[in-house]
């Protein structure tokens, strides 16, 4: 398991739907070692930061084997490392294979994995489609957010090791499946994702009161 590439950018106005919107969505890889800090990468912002950013979305990691699957979707569209705004591209390590609170080495900077990518409409101004939002969440090809635990340094080529992992399994695309799945009845999962201290409260929030509603 490794970094393939580490992309940063900072917000731009850009023009979309007859106006103009703020985003961090475009990214770039960089060659050189890049610093990690608690809310972010040096070089790196978020544009909305009550959606975007914060302790618990510090980090956005995308592996890049979900990347043939897009370029044959799209076949006429240019995919760098970071189309999807991702800081990390990561090879070996799937959304399946992570429970919410594992944490991860990189470079000499330390990670938790926190929640999955639910995608947002300037997705749709990366891709200058807005289909590409349900297609993304379709997908489950959701990437996954990283709080920062421990600062430091990465850039591409750094191995990735697993320190620990969660003792709750509840793992990345069980979360997209509760969120993506209205009718879901799994109260077992449901209940063990609102147990989940790693995954942020507004998920936990959300679930319980999706919780009240199958309930009722």
């Amino acid at each position: 398991m490794r970094l393939v590439s580490v992309n940063v950018g900072l917000p731009r106005d850009v023009s979309w739907q007859g106006g103009t919107a703020t985003t961090g969505i475009f990214k770039q890889p960089v060659a050189e070692r890049v610093k990690v800090r608690r809310l972010n990468l040096e070089g790196d912002r978020q544009a909305d930061l009550s959606v975007h950013g914060g302790p618990s979305k510090a980090v956005y990691a995308y592996p890049s084997e979900h990347y043939p699957y897009w370029r044959d979707q799209f076949p006429d569209f240019d995919m760098p490392w970071g189309m999807f705004g991702e800081n990390l591209t990561l090879e070996g390590l799937l959304e399946h294979q992570l429970n919410i609170g594992d944490r991860l080495r990189i470079g000499s900077a330390e990670f938790m994995v926190t929640e999955p990518r639910m995608p947002c409409y300037k997705l749709g101004i990366k891709f200058g489609r807005k289909d590409i939002i349900p297609r993304f969440l379709g997908s489950r090809r959701s990437g996954f957010y990283l709080a920062v635990l421990e600062e430091g340094e990465v850039g591409a080529g750094d191995p990735l090791r697993t320190l620990c992992k969660a003792e709750r399994s509840v793992t990345v695309p069980d979360i997209v499946q509760i969120y993506a799945d209205r009718s879901n009845k799994n109260l077992d999962l449901i209940h063990r994702a609102i147990q989940t201290e790693a995954l942020p409260d507004s998920w936990r929030d959300y679930f319980s009161r999706l919780l009240q509603g199958v309930k009722a």
